[in-house]
């Protein structure tokens, strides 16, 4: 008698989402969001940068000294490398708002991969058990594909 062996195999599901009033509202939501949040990381940023600098000014016996020059631009360096990440994070941003601004009622758009796990049996085919998605309309599933 031969025995039948199982596996539980990891896989990614796809979900899409159907474009509604509400996801759209919701989306809108959570990039202005996410925008709000950018500008005050910037706001932080310049603030915090400053306020070493004149710390490490106001330390030094002589603020003109090379080392002291050399401290202040390692600290402006940083700081414009990490204001360029946040800008170009808020440019994103703004560019995935003004896609979703430009989406259609009832049109599907991909919103992520969520992980799950599925068994997997000797003569299974594992491109069609791994290729799975799901249909969500405001937040409820309305269909589960097998491709």
């Amino acid at each position: 008698m031969s025995e039948r062996m199982t596996i539980s195999i990891k896989r990614s599901i796809n979900i899409r989402a159907v474009v509604t009033p509400a996801w759209k509202e919701e989306a809108e939501r959570e990039i202005s969001s996410a925008i709000a949040s950018t500008d005050q990381q910037l706001a932080q940023l310049e603030k915090e940068g400053q306020q070493i600098v004149e710390g490490i000014r106001s330390q030094s016996a002589n603020p003109l000294d090379p080392r002291v020059q050399e401290q202040v631009a390692q600290v402006q360096q940083q700081v414009a490398g990490k204001r360029s990440e946040l800008e170009e994070q808020k440019r994103n941003l703004l560019q995935n708002q003004s896609q979703v601004r430009e989406l259609k009622m009832e049109e599907i758009v991909d919103q992520g991969q969520i992980e799950s796990f599925c068994d997997l049996n000797v003569g299974d085919n594992l491109v069609n058990k791994m290729n799975v998605s799901l249909l969500v309309r405001d937040g409820v599933v309305e269909a589960i594909d097998q491709n």
